[in-house]
């Protein structure tokens, strides 16, 4: 309940952050580095309890390619009125959702393709530069491996597709090749299973890891080595500037100000910013995911079936398998007949990767999606930035974009 009398505001600060995601805690670490006195803020009850728990967990940094390109046209009965495949969609008269929809079309050509594809990558090369930064100095324990990655496809036809942007990450020095699907059984055996496999792409400095576990890791050494502090279960109502101070107030009563204040809430961050007169173009993409102990034969490299839309990953002694792509759906409940559609998918793709009969937990997070697949990092003025919209790739992107929001915010390197 709202306290009836306003609490004092927390001040003392250099910045607030809304968002304790992996988004959030990158953002955090950035500016704790720098030198700033740092304040999280998450409506949870602490870190990493939104998209960022139970994410798909590759960490897929040569993989950056945007969702809108030529073969969107074609997919497009599918994503527009498809009820039992990979992607749903919840059909609105809301003026922002058909904002976004139809600024996602126009993405929908080759330049659009190329330019958003590259300017994903460059911050994912970034981002996994920063990342081994961080481990260096903070040797985390996330069941992180640089297990590599096999894109499935189930036809001649879907592995020569994909020749042309490997082609495109080249000159970036991305290492990808085309695999058929001797080689690819041979790099991983688990494939056996996979009677339906033409060929792969196969990106072997790809990695993976617990985004949930990285992230309790990375919130202990900014509280315990940087300073930083944090206060959940902080449902921020309103954002004003007052003042030179940014004040923030809670649904609880409770206040805090700074001068300068991040967003890194996620889907969340567009209701946040709007009263602002800032608009984001963020949609909510719902995808789910479960976790399970291995099976009789499990993948050691991280496998894509593009076929199903959906991802294995294997986190030590379990794997994460993630899919499903349920758009303008802001409800993050799981439903039951969607994740029971996602383990069958599961079982038909690799029915021996996961023990199915005793899956440990299951998920589904609201991930925030912009027209062109790239986050949103800007100075927005007045000490507020915004760094959101990381779509599919939060996890992969999430150390580089906290060091380019972090920069552009201070306007220090």
């Amino acid at each position: 309940m709202p306290s009836s009398a306003a609490a004092p505001a927390s001040t003392g600060h250099d910045l607030v952050i809304i968002g304790a995601g992996v988004v959030g805690l990158a953002s955090a670490y950035a500016a704790a580095r720098r030198g700033c006195s740092v304040l999280l803020i998450d409506r949870n009850a602490g870190p990493a309890l939104g998209t960022s728990f139970a994410n798909g967990a590759q960490l897929s940094y040569a993989y950056t390619d945007a969702m809108a390109g030529p073969a969107t046209w074609g997919q497009l009965p599918e994503m527009a009125f498809g009820r039992n495949g990979p992607f749903r969609t919840r059909w609105s008269t809301n003026p922002d959702f058909m904002r976004w929809g139809l600024a996602f079309l126009r993405q929908a050509n080759a330049r659009g393709l190329k330019h958003n594809t590259l300017a994903t990558l460059e911050l994912a090369l970034e981002s996994r530069q920063a990342m081994q930064a961080l481990l260096q100095q903070h040797p985390i324990d996330f069941d992180h491996a640089v297990s590599g990655k096999l894109h499935l496809y189930p036809t001649p036809e879907g592995v020569q597709s994909a020749e042309a942007m490997i082609t495109l990450k080249r000159p970036y020095g991305v290492q990808q090749r085309l695999v058929d699907a001797a080689e690819a059984r041979a790099i991983e055996p688990a494939l056996a299973g996979a009677p339906w496999l033409a060929g792969a792409v196969y990106s072997p400095e790809e990695e993976a890891g617990d985004p949930y576990r990285f992230s309790e890791g990375l919130l202990d050494v900014l509280q315990n080595q940087y300073g930083v502090q944090a206060d959940f279960n902080f449902d921020t109502q309103s954002l004003q500037r007052t003042n030179g101070q940014w004040r923030l107030q809670a649904h609880d009563g409770r206040r805090v100000q700074a001068p300068r204040v991040l967003v890194c809430a996620g889907i969340d961050s567009a209701a946040l910013l709007r009263p602002l007169r800032v608009r984001t173009p963020v949609m909510a993409i719902k995808g789910y995911s479960f976790t399970a102990p291995l099976g009789a034969n499990a993948p050691q490299v991280s496998i894509t079936d593009t076929k199903r839309k959906l991802v294995f990953c294997r986190l030590g002694d379990r794997i994460r398998v993630a899919g499903l792509a349920d758009l303008n759906d802001w409800n993050p409940a799981p439903e039951p007949a969607r994740l029971a559609q996602l383990v069958a998918m599961a079982r038909a793709s690799l029915p021996e990767a996961a023990d199915y009969d005793h899956i440990q937990s299951s998920w589904a997070g609201l991930r925030p999606v912009t027209p062109w697949s790239s986050p949103i990092i800007r100075n927005l003025g007045d000490g507020l930035g915004c760094n959101i919209g990381h779509g599919m790739l939060g996890w992969t992107l999430a150390m580089g974009s906290g060091e380019r929001a972090i920069t552009q915010l201070l306007g220090t390197p």
